[in-house]
């Protein structure tokens, strides 16, 4: 491990024994799962993970969360946040995020004060720091703990540091609620909501790595790795992702150009 990266490890080990004890929201993605390890290795039987489960987290993600934390024998509550039950939430403003999160860390807050832990930890990293991200707004004002950012861990480290513990998410690619495939002031709900999880999965499936689909009204607008583009332009793929897709309830499928990147819905901010 290159000197730089260790001193930054260990300064989150630091961080993290400081806190003496600590619920992680844990979604199972690289971040959370890359600190819940960390946690867990540091403060052992005075973490409990915390997951939250409504229509926007796929079921896949739910299983492998659960999954990790058998597997790791670390504490596990699954918390009922359904975010479309938040008042304006639906309506898909600018600041979704932030609602989102202020309601969910509340939830949190109140299992840690039951259990008796001191803190709790969110998993974004150094890289969040350079995109719109208003639900850091929420974790500033409830008090919740950032341990990757102050340790200014980045992805690529994240990721780095991962693949030396041996965790399964080390080439994970990167996930976000699946709200965030809607166009800021396009009403969400649980059947469009569906659509564009059945529409990943099946890109999933067919063995795209990193995608999103983004949904304009009833228009899928799929993004992948460039490196990919071929293999979607192929005859057969392109065909079963236009059909299938048609059949979860898009009238139109295409193809950004510029491929994925994260954020791409507050470029227009």
């Amino acid at each position: 491990m290159e000197t730089d990266l260790q001193m930054k490890y260990q300064n989150l080990r630091n961080y993290i024994r400081q806190a003496g004890s600590a619920v992680v929201a844990f979604s199972g993605g690289v971040d959370s799962t890359f600190l819940l390890r960390v946690a867990h290795d540091v403060l052992k039987d005075r973490v409990l993970a915390v997951t939250a489960k409504s229509c926007s987290f796929p079921e896949r993600e739910m299983s492998e969360a659960v999954d990790f934390c058998a597997k790791h024998e670390i504490a596990h509550v699954i918390c009922e946040s359904e975010e479309l039950e938040i008042e304006g939430f639906r309506q898909n403003p600018t600041n979704r995020c932030y609602l989102c999160k202020h309601e969910l860390f509340e939830k949190i807050w109140v299992i840690a004060r039951e259990r008796g832990l001191r803190t709790v930890m969110e998993g974004s990293n150094l890289d969040d720091d350079g995109d719109y991200r208003p639900g850091l707004q929420a974790v500033k004002e409830l008090g919740v703990l950032s341990p990757l950012r102050y340790a200014g861990l980045s992805k690529a480290e994240i990721r780095a540091l991962s693949k030396e513990l041996r965790l399964p998410t080390w080439d994970k690619p990167s996930f976000a609620c699946l709200s965030s495939r809607f166009v800021y002031g396009e009403t969400i709900t649980e059947e469009k909501l569906g659509m564009v999880d059945r529409a990943e999965q099946l890109l999933l499936d067919l063995g795209f790595h990193q995608v999103r689909v983004r949904i304009h009204g009833t228009i899928a607008r799929i993004e992948i790795e460039p490196a990919e583009f071929e293999k979607l332009m192929a005859e057969d793929i392109r065909e079963t992702v236009y059909r299938q897709l048609q059949s979860f309830g898009f009238s139109y499928v295409t193809m950004d150009l510029m491929g994925y990147r994260t954020g791409s819905m507050n470029e227009i901010l």
